[in-house]
């Protein structure tokens, strides 16, 4: 993969994220992207599931989601391509010391990881716009394998009208069905996959 590979995000892969950040909008929130290479220069990303809204940091609950999303996934042709994050604090805009940690761990096993962070601002002036562009900002490693913002034209969202539907969704409260791996582990017949929550 060269330095200027393209993200395109799945309509939903993309809302289930944000609905996720605002069920929890006082915590800090995290998710795994799930996709594909998709030519040489692209990485699909075709689902996401939500992981932690506290305690994002600790290991041993992370270790376990990781490997119940990769035999799952890897079932479907499908493997980790990806981090969400969504900071605690409304005007963060910073990529956590959490983030890059687990960021590095996933481009380990997928050197084209995309890191994704939630741009409250841009999620906040929805409404009021017609802006297409999703309301994450996309990190990827450099050459000195660090993360850096890259320019959003670099991730798109698959679907053009998926801010709208998007809108619909929050209007509808639907961020209340989402159900997290934090969820899961209180309670293990709370679906981690969300299988219902487009229906």
């Amino acid at each position: 993969m060269g330095g200027e590979t393209k993200y395109e995000i799945h309509q939903n892969a993309y809302i289930k994220l944000v609905l996720h950040a605002l069920k929890h909008k006082t915590s800090a929130v995290n998710g795994v992207l799930l996709g594909r290479l998709s030519g040489d220069d692209t990485v699909e990303i075709v689902d996401s599931v939500p992981l932690f809204h506290s305690q994002i940091g600790l290991l041993p609950p992370l270790e376990i989601a990781l490997i119940m999303i990769e035999e799952y996934y890897n079932d479907k042709g499908l493997s980790i391509v990806g981090y969400f994050h969504a900071n605690e604090r409304f005007d963060d805009f910073e990529l956590s010391n959490v983030a890059k940690n687990i960021g590095d761990h996933i481009s380990k096993y997928f050197p084209g990881a995309a890191l994704l962070l939630l741009d409250n601002k841009k999620l906040e002036a929805l409404p009021k716009g017609k802006d297409r562009n999703p309301v994450m900002q996309l990190y990827t490693k450099d050459a000195s394998r660090s993360w850096k913002l890259v320019g959003s034209d670099r991730l798109t969202v698959k679907e053009p009208s998926a801010n709208v539907i998007l809108l619909d969704f929050i209007s509808s409260k639907k961020w209340k069905d989402i159900t997290d791996f934090d969820d899961h582990l209180d309670d293990i017949s709370k679906d981690w996959l969300n299988s219902d929550l487009f229906n």
